[in-house]
């Protein structure tokens, strides 16, 4: 039974594998039951972020967007990254200037109120070489940058830690080439 919470036309069809189409139902479960919508664009924006092995910046998905939408323009794409990172849906990679799929919001097992600190708990390794970014949820980051944004009486929004460095592929290949 189609999503009523999607905009459709054929015209407008982006094709994605099945384990990322799942996760967009699960995605269009997640805005519904946040009272939001998950319009066909921002759909398929989600779509292509969670299709990518690297991270996405908003040029390249509009260029990948393009062949369903040949008008679209950037603020086309920058709307819908606003709605997804607004729904925890991806997250900024402020090193590279690109977005990731968040890798457990609609898979949450701990009822995604992010504890009690109530940010999301994302760390991110990032490879130099391949490019390629890994979200990690180390359960005692957080909790210590939280006791020390609060003993400096600063309220804290969110928690991003990225980490760059070589990949263990990266250092295979490397080694392997010497």
């Amino acid at each position: 039974m189609p999503d009523s919470s999607y905009e459709t036309s054929p015209a407008e069809d982006l094709s994605f594998s099945p384990t990322v189409t799942a996760r967009l139902e699960r995605a269009g479960d997640w805005c519904r039951h946040r009272g939001q919508r998950l319009t066909e664009t921002r759909r398929q924006v989600l779509g292509l972020i969670l299709s990518s092995e690297k991270p996405s910046g908003a040029y390249d998905l509009l260029a990948r967007l393009r062949p369903a939408h040949p008008n679209a323009a950037p603020p086309t794409v920058y709307r819908a990254i606003d709605f997804l990172l607004e729904q925890g849906l991806i997250h900024r990679l402020e090193r590279l200037s690109a977005f990731v799929a968040c890798s457990h919001a609609t898979d949450c097992h701990h009822g995604c109120d992010h504890g009690e600190w109530g940010v999301h708990r994302a760390q991110f390794l990032i490879c130099k070489s391949c490019g390629r970014a890994w979200e990690l949820e180390q359960e005692t980051i957080v909790p210590a940058l939280m006791i020390a944004a609060k003993e400096a009486g600063f309220r804290a929004e969110a928690a991003t830690v990225e980490i760059e460095g070589i990949c263990a592929g990266c250092q295979k290949a490397a080694h392997s080439a010497h």
